[in-house]
């Protein structure tokens, strides 16, 4: 539980997840309710909702966890428009010409949940410049980190 905490933490925020809900096997987190939890045997494939992996040493997130950080108004987050979004989702890195607006400019390294206009969850990057000191419309503001189009992309 504590890898998930800390992932949190990174957008700037602490999920209230009630750890005696959360189930590990084999490295993977899931979030099952106190009624699923009973009945789940030990030897299950797939409970309740799947929150990420741990692998060597890195905690790789799902979609469901990332929207549960997005729920949370104080986390780090940045709206893009439809052009952006689109090449976000086809794994592309995000220039400051595609930001519509940002929850407060962090600063380089940080990482920030992508969001389209209509409150999305489309993925999260990382901080490689500050918007507002960047003159340059073309200069890369966030790198891609993990995108909803990662899936698709996977399955060549």
């Amino acid at each position: 539980m504590e890898q998930i905490s800390d992932f949190a933490r990174q957008f700037n925020v602490s999920i209230g997840i009630d750890e005696s809900l959360v189930v590990e096997k084999q490295a993977r987190y899931f979030l099952l309710n106190a009624r699923l939890k009973g009945l789940a045997s030990s030897d299950f494939f797939y409970a309740g909702t799947y929150l990420g992996k741990f692998k060597n040493r890195v905690f790789f997130p799902s979609f469901a966890l990332l929207n549960m950080i997005a729920e949370r108004k104080e986390a780090n987050r940045m709206i893009i428009n439809e052009k952006a979004e689109w090449l976000f989702i086809c794994g592309r890195d995000l220039f400051k010409q595609g930001i519509v607006s940002m929850v407060d400019p962090k600063s380089k390294g940080t990482y920030t949940l992508i969001l389209n206009k209509q409150g999305e969850c489309l993925g999260f990057g990382k901080i490689m410049a500050n918007s507002a000191q960047t003159k340059d419309e073309h200069a890369v503001i966030v790198k891609n980190v993990l995108d909803v189009g990662d899936f698709l992309r996977r399955e060549r």
